[in-house]
């Protein structure tokens, strides 16, 4: 499980420890801000785009191997970024260690299939939703302090000793658990895992229910990015400075992770189906707060982020048990299937984000409404997959 949960990790910890050392980076490099931007935008983009590739090569050619490959990957561009000479070259070299990163996030999604089954798999999935929330606040706080310590160069370098020890602890892990299939008599291969990479999509695309539970996640991550990119303009138009925006945008991040701890705790007792509709429920209903809020002309921080807590909850129940469903519903096909789900979270999540800043911000209501337009039609999905389970 520790492997697994470090693995999920490392690219979003690779992603956002340099955040605090950006701004030095226009100085540094003698560069505008656009250019910078580019050493975060272009980590994004590779690293939702290569999952698409890594999903399918997995499920062929093994996940020991794949992963390998990634990290190699990633540490070869966190070394180049450490060094690189100016900005186009930083530019590139995080492009190279997105690339990288991404086999670390299909591969460990896909390994939550290989060794965990029904309502464990959900569990498993919910102590990741916990991880990867408390991963970017932390990485960004670890991030500020090596940087003062030892430069910008330096998170670079420990993201480089971390791909080799990842690499380490794959190997072992993994190469323990081929040495025991092995050992077992090889089961007859299914026809779906000797698909191509492409044939293998066109399977995943003819699954309703699959369809239906990526939007679910696509939508979700929407909502989210969309209050990732509005509520810093709406907390200045109500008078909150720098110094308090990132108490009032922890306020999803930290109700998810206490949603994602109750989710595995709750899967014990409850099905999927009563978790998925209690986390949607309160998705909506905190949506519904801070809307009715704005509009009777509350506008305060805290009419913002207080019904919003209900959100964050929301997602934590509902995040953990729709992975789970993408992920088992072709065990053979399960590396696509991650990719899949990450690339369109990561798309739509982009698209979110971009369509809050075309809406006005002097008060919470045009971004509560988009957030509920995408709520809205997660609910219809998951309505659909619900649909889908019952027949």
């Amino acid at each position: 499980m520790a492997s697994i949960l470090a693995q999920t990790t490392f690219g979003l910890l690779a992603m956002t420890i340099c955040l605090p050392s950006m701004p030095e980076w226009n100085a540094t490099f003698a560069q505008s801000g656009s250019w910078v931007q580019l050493t975060f935008s272009g980590f994004v983009l590779t690293y939702g785009s290569f999952q698409l590739l890594y999903g399918p090569w997995s499920d062929r050619l093994g996940r020991q191997q794949v992963l390998l490959v990634g990290l190699f990957i990633a540490w070869l561009g966190s070394m180049m970024a450490a060094w690189a000479p100016n900005v186009g070259v930083l530019v590139a070299a995080r492009c190279l260690q997105g690339a990288g990163c991404a086999a670390s996030l299909v591969v460990s999604r896909a390994m939550v299939q290989d060794h965990f089954q029904g309502a464990q798999r959900t569990r498993m999935m919910a102590y990741i939703g916990m991880a990867m929330g408390l991963c970017p606040p932390t990485a960004a706080l670890l991030g500020g302090q090596v940087h003062v310590a030892w430069g910008w160069q330096a998170n670079f370098l420990l993201i480089a000793g971390l791909a080799m020890v990842l690499a380490g602890l794959a190997w072992r892990t993994l190469q323990r658990d081929r040495d025991q299939a092995h050992a077992r008599p090889a089961p007859a291969q299914p026809a779906s895992a000797r698909l191509g990479l492409w044939a293998a999509y066109r399977q995943l695309a003819r699954e309703r229910r699959f369809l239906l539970l990526v939007g679910v996640l696509a939508m979700t991550t929407t909502t989210f990015y969309c209050y990732l990119g509005g509520a810093p303009l709406v907390l200045a138009s109500y008078g909150v400075g720098p110094q308090g925006v990132g108490l009032y945008i922890m306020t999803i991040p930290g109700m998810y992770i206490v949603g994602n701890f109750l989710t595995s705790r709750w899967v014990r007792m409850a099905s999927e189906r009563r978790i998925l509709v209690t986390g949607q429920s309160c998705t909506l209903l905190g949506l519904l707060g801070m809307t009715s809020l704005a509009a009777l002309g509350w506008h305060h921080p805290l009419a913002m982020a207080l019904p919003l807590m209900l959100l964050g909850l929301g997602h934590g129940l509902l995040v953990p048990a729709t992975l789970a469903g993408t992920v088992g519903l072709m065990p053979a096909l399960a590396g696509a299937a991650a990719a899949v789900a990450g690339l369109m979270q990561q798309v739509m999540g982009a698209l979110g984000g971009y369509l809050v800043g075309l809406l006005p911000h002097h008060n919470a209501l045009p971004m509560g409404l988009l957030m509920m337009a995408s709520s809205l039609l997660a609910t219809a999905c998951l309505w659909g997959a619900l649909r889908q389970y019952s027949k």
